[in-house]
């Protein structure tokens, strides 16, 4: 496919009055910035063209996606972010923002500019976020097509081709909107697996059921329960449940008469000297050091 850009503006005046579809399509262009060399490239029209230590404000909304090649992005409230192939951003009117290719990958981009009533509607949708602005769409064919349909839309023009061209627009935020929500039901569904397994875990904390065994009890490979895991808890699935087992043993020393014997095994510890050592560890005092002093002030 060949490159292809257009800025609307300047020819708005030229087009007779069309009906009002709530959406208004701007810019729109898909265009091969080669490595090497400086990004924007000199063709791009005054209004858009930024340097990089300055950054650049836009008056519309932009789609911008990146097919190919690799970069960095940031916006206003929001650090560096790489940019990967199949990376999507959208720009937001009146918010900071510079993007640009790395020099060593160049990258392939496609970018749709656009405004209106309806447009403000659906960017006010809970999954179109100024504060994530960055989606990974991955390869999407149909979402590749409708863009090549909007750009040769725009490129030939003809007959009916603004309402064609915002109809086209209308596609591609539907799909985004789309790949955002299953994103997030599938986020949501990781969240509520592993709260299924936390809750495992309190259940059986007096065994010494492993965390191999935990993902075999629901139905997923170790190496996806742990990574999982420790994205939404911060902890492995092992430090997890050791701190809940040392939580528990603090308040059966401080609450109980039970020997540190009988606790190390009502906690599933293989030896009280393994549970002495794992709680010294934890709480920089021996079970025994950690009662007597406990203790006291219980009774107070």
């Amino acid at each position: 496919m060949e490159t292809f850009r257009k800025y609307i503006k300047a020819d708005v005046q030229s087009v007779e009055p069309q009906p009002d579809w709530g959406i208004k399509v701007l810019d729109v262009g898909h265009y091969i910035h080669p490595a090497g060399k400086s990004y924007p490239d000199a063709q791009h029209p005054e209004d858009y063209f930024f340097e990089w230590n300055k950054g650049r404000v836009l008056k519309e909304y932009q789609l911008v996606y990146i097919a190919a090649g690799k970069g960095i992005f940031e916006a206003k409230g929001i650090g560096q972010v790489e940019v990967q192939p199949g990376t999507l951003f959208f720009l937001y009117p009146g918010t900071w923002h510079r993007f640009k290719p790395d020099l060593d990958s160049g990258w392939t981009e496609y970018w749709v500019g656009f405004e209106g009533h309806y447009a403000n509607h659906l960017m006010n949708q809970a999954c179109f976020n100024p504060e994530k602005p960055l989606l990974q769409m991955g390869f999407n064919a149909e979402f590749i097509n409708i863009f090549i349909q909007l750009i040769d839309t725009i490129k030939f023009g003809g007959l009916g081709s603004n309402q064609l061209a915002a109809c086209l627009t209308i596609q591609l935020l539907g799909l985004v909107y789309a790949s955002a929500l299953l994103k997030n039901q599938s986020n949501n569904r990781k969240t509520q697996l592993i709260n299924n397994i936390k809750y495992s875990i309190h259940e059986n904390l007096n065994s010494d059921i492993s965390p191999e065994e935990l993902a075999a009890n629901h139905n997923v490979s170790y190496a996806w329960f742990r990574k999982a895991f420790k994205e939404i808890t911060g902890q492995s699935p092992g430090q997890y449940q050791l701190n809940l087992k040392i939580q528990k043993a603090c308040r059966m020393l401080s609450e109980t008469d039970l020997s540190i014997s009988e606790i190390a095994y009502q906690n599933g510890f293989v030896s009280e000297y393994y549970f002495s050592r794992i709680f010294k560890n934890k709480m920089f005092k021996s079970p025994s050091n950690y009662r007597k002093e406990i203790l006291p002030k219980a009774t107070r």
